[in-house]
């Protein structure tokens, strides 16, 4: 079954301009085409389609998504990992302005209205699993010592003020003791 342009934009709630973009920059070419006529997709360039959707979804660009789809055995892994961590870049930066706007409100509880994990509901779990508060201490230190750089992330993501990261991090460097807490 061949779609025309019109069939296969409307099918995939796709502009026929886009998907006349798609062809000029050589990402869907219809597999009939004559100068003058209609443009018409196979089952094949409907898969490719598909293939492209769900790339755009994820946010990759277009020229990346060319790439990936002629050639995926070479660049699948490194394109798909550079938009991993510049979806990270751009979650964090979200996170800072969640902050900067909680502040300027005044209301950090604001903070609980965003679905986003906080200090106190971490520790709440924590707690709930038997956690006490030296295990807690003891589980930052081996963070920090571990993986430092994924423990500043993590103490950001729990929207703690800059002064008490900085504390907390601080415990690594003195020997591990329920009197540092």
């Amino acid at each position: 079954m061949e779609l025309t342009v019109g069939k296969l934009g409307a099918k995939y709630n796709l502009s026929r301009s886009t998907l006349l973009y798609y062809d000029k920059i050589g990402l869907l070419k219809p597999s009939f085409h004559i100068q003058g006529e209609y443009r018409h997709y196979t089952a094949a360039d409907e898969q490719r389609l598909i293939k492209i959707c769900h790339y755009r979804k994820a946010g990759i660009q277009l020229k990346e998504i060319k790439v990936l789809l002629d050639s995926p055995e070479t660049s699948f892994t490194a394109i798909l990992n550079k938009r991993f961590g510049e979806l990270n870049d751009e979650i964090q930066k979200l996170y800072q302005q969640q902050r900067i706007i909680a502040g300027l409100l005044k209301n950090c509880g604001k903070l609980n209205e965003s679905g986003v994990m906080t200090k106190e509901l971490w520790t709440s779990l924590l707690e709930t699993s038997g956690f006490t508060d030296k295990d807690m201490y003891e589980w930052h230190v081996a963070f920090e010592r571990t993986a430092p750089d994924k423990h500043q992330l993590f103490l950001e993501y729990l929207q703690i003020p800059d002064d008490e990261i900085a504390v907390i991090r601080g415990w690594a460097t003195g020997p591990v003791s329920s009197s540092n807490q």
